[in-house]
């Protein structure tokens, strides 16, 4: 849906729809701003009467129980204000966040800013890759591909900055580690680096040497690594 879309009409969703996700900003705009959440309530509160309620759910910058709350439970209340329609449902959609914070839906349920340690993130790698090669068996095609995978990962993991470090609680989403940014540890310090040979030794750490050959270059353009 574009911002051109203000209304949830017939003209705008099929006859058939049992709900509606919303990101809110636009294809051209990609990430250079924030999330719109006032056109995404606008829209959940202006649905045609043509239809039974179809709820709405709303996408974009949640990257803590704190914007959960401020850009989807009060606009909720909002949307419901005046006793008109509210489509918009305390429900969220998670894309960046989650890959960077793959324990934020516990942070939301729990209301909690998670100060979690580097050996329980090492943790989740290990099952990362454990699954990977379940998936696609432990030959070295399998090793290969469960390695790519991580590593596309671990190109979003890196943008996290522990709670514990930083000066103002929680991090926004746009907000990246300064170059050379120390951990509180050895393996907390190369999951904070930008460099991906660093993300190449993470994934030596669980699934071995690369090969001789090897190369990477992750899908969103960062550096690469040969």
């Amino acid at each position: 849906l574009s911002f051109r879309v203000l209304a949830i009409s017939s003209n705008t969703i099929p006859s058939i729809c049992i709900e509606l996700q919303l990101h809110g900003r636009s294809r051209l705009q990609r990430y250079s701003r924030s999330a719109n959440w006032d056109y995404i309530t606008e829209v959940g509160c202006s649905q045609s009467s043509e239809f039974n309620n179809i709820p709405l759910i709303g996408n974009g910058d949640i990257f803590s129980y704190s914007d959960y709350e401020e850009k989807i439970l009060k606009n909720v209340e909002k949307c419901g204000e005046d006793g008109g329609v509210n489509n918009l449902i305390p429900c969220a959609m998670l894309g960046r966040g989650a890959l960077i914070k793959p324990w934020l839906p516990t942070e939301i349920k729990e209301r909690r800013d998670w100060d979690i340690s580097a050996t329980e993130r090492l943790d989740m790698l290990k099952d990362f890759t454990k699954f990977g090669l379940e998936q696609w068996g432990s030959d070295q095609q399998g090793v290969n591909r469960t390695r790519r995978f991580l590593l596309e990962w671990l190109s979003f993991l890196h943008r996290y900055v522990p709670v514990g470090m930083l000066e103002v609680v929680p991090q926004q989403m746009n907000q990246r580690p300064p170059n050379d940014l120390c951990g509180r540890s050895d393996l907390e310090t190369i999951m904070l680096s930008k460099n991906c040979a660093d993300w190449i030794k993470l994934s030596e750490m669980l699934l071995g040497k690369v090969p001789d050959d090897f190369q990477f270059e992750p899908k969103h353009k960062a550096n690469s690594y040969k």
